[in-house]
């Protein structure tokens, strides 16, 4: 079967500036269709929200599928699917219902896809319980069930317990998710499909590569295995690599701080294998987004097979910097090479007052959108006998942010010019000062809104 997948995943979306993240290599890869009959059921989701070019593009996806199996196994599209293998077609919506059994005729196979319409709700247990059923238990032969939905459950019983079921009679079960109009839960697909996930899980938000993605897999299941496997994986330029754990196949290094070359002599030549790779990225780039994970990634090995691996992304949420107060205005100033020394008139400075400057940075936890905040900084100093005395106080408007969500913002550059107490701070000579400092803060915009009537008259 060559490769059957490929997978690259994040362990979170959304990460803290110099935040870090678990990053997953997975490959999955087994003997050839040839010498390893193997039978195949397409398990494919025609509920409401497949209308139109879901529904399209999972055709094509589907007869790609079918017509690759067909070369694959006898080495030419004859219309038959040889070597003892076979494929079904099972779809679902409301209830699952089998529009094929276990066949060898490719024509009637792509008739079955073609017919499909879209209109219903989802019931994946019911899916994975017509599919298991078209399974033979006692022939030899391998058991691959391909998954593909676009939206989570709406009717039926719980689908895990069934897709256990499934795998425990020895199914391998894949799952191809399209991210569509009612949104897709990822956790369940991978709770679904054959362990490790990162290897038998992969979701597109665009319905124009299910064509690709079905390709790939049925590409994959007709190479001999893969052996002499080197992956080359570079960073995105805003992070950094810290560290590579133990690969569960082969070894991996780290070539500098943002590449590392994963190698695996061999993998699901004799039976089915699947080998994965953690490592861990932090983010190192001042700027906030949406941001890929990796620059570049490249796949080689001696049987050829094709491995395109995903794309994520991670929301990095740098933070809010505000400067309540003005920073003086600079003057340049030049010093040309091998000077020794250099005069300068850089103008008048006037003192502001006696004492000392104290400067203060403050970071506001969990500011919401749309919410300006008052601030108020208040300082003391604290004489030998434990008592306070008032050095000043600072009220500031901490201007509302527009990011999606709460976030922190930092306040930076506080400053109190602090008087010089002849009975509390120059006891003797250099001595310290001891001082307290109290925050207060709280929003001053709310979500109360009056006057929403329009009066005509």
């Amino acid at each position: 079967m060559g490769v059957t997948n490929s997978n690259k995943v994040i362990n979170t979306d959304r990460i803290a500036c110099d935040g870090s993240a678990k990053v997953t290599l997975a490959l999955t890869a087994a003997p050839d269709i040839v010498s390893n009959p193997t039978d195949i059921v397409l398990v494919l989701d025609r509920s409401g929200s497949m209308i139109g070019s879901p529904l399209a593009d999972l055709k094509l996806g589907a007869k790609t599928f079918i017509d690759i199996i067909d070369e694959a196994t006898d080495s030419n599209q004859d219309g038959q699917i040889g070597s003892g293998s076979r494929m079904g077609i099972v779809s679902f919506a409301s209830t699952a219902m089998a529009n094929t059994q276990l066949i060898t005729s490719v024509d009637n196979l792509k008739a079955a896809v073609d017919s499909l319409t879209a209109a219903g709700n989802t019931n994946h247990a019911d899916a994975f319980l017509k599919a298991t059923e078209l399974f033979d238990p006692a022939s030899p032969n391998a058991k691959v069930m391909v998954m593909f939905t676009d939206g989570n459950t709406t009717t039926g019983l719980p689908p895990a317990p069934v897709a256990a079921a499934a795998r425990a009679q020895g199914i391998i079960i894949y799952c191809i998710g399209l991210i569509g109009s009612d949104g897709l839960d990822i956790n369940a697909l991978n709770s679904w499909a054959t362990d490790p996930d990162a290897s038998h899980v992969a979701v597109t938000p665009d319905a124009a590569d299910l064509e690709e993605l079905f390709a790939e897999l049925a590409a994959n299941i007709s190479q001999p295995g893969a052996t002499d496997i080197v992956i080359d994986e570079v960073v995105n330029p805003d992070f950094v690599i810290t560290s590579i754990s133990s690969p569960t196949k082969g070894s991996a290094t780290m070539l500098d701080t943002r590449s590392l070359r994963w190698t695996i002599p061999q993998l699901g030549v004799t039976s089915s294998e699947s080998a994965t790779l953690d490592f861990f990225i932090q983010h190192v780039s001042q700027q906030s987004g949406t941001k890929l994970v990796n620059e570049s990634i490249t796949y080689s090995d001696q049987e050829g097979n094709l491995v395109v691996f995903p794309k994520p992304t991670v929301t990095v949420a740098c933070d809010i910097v505000v400067y309540p107060e003005a920073c003086p205005e600079p003057v340049d100033l030049t010093a040309e090479c091998c000077q020794d020394s250099v005069v300068v008139d850089l103008g008048d400075v006037y003192l502001q007052s006696q004492g000392q400057i104290i400067q203060m940075d403050v970071t506001l936890k969990h500011v919401c959108p749309g919410k300006r905040v008052a601030l108020a900084a208040i300082l003391t100093e604290v004489d030998e006998d434990g008592l306070e005395h008032q050095r000043g106080m600072k009220a500031m408007t901490i201007p509302a942010h527009d990011s999606p969500m709460c976030r922190d913002i930092l306040v930076k550059c506080i400053r109190f010019v602090l008087p010089e107490d002849l009975s509390v701070s120059c006891r003797d000579m250099c001595s310290s000062r001891t001082l307290k400092v109290r925050f207060l803060a709280n929003s001053i915009d709310t979500d109360y809104r009056c006057c929403e009537s329009i009066i005509t008259l």
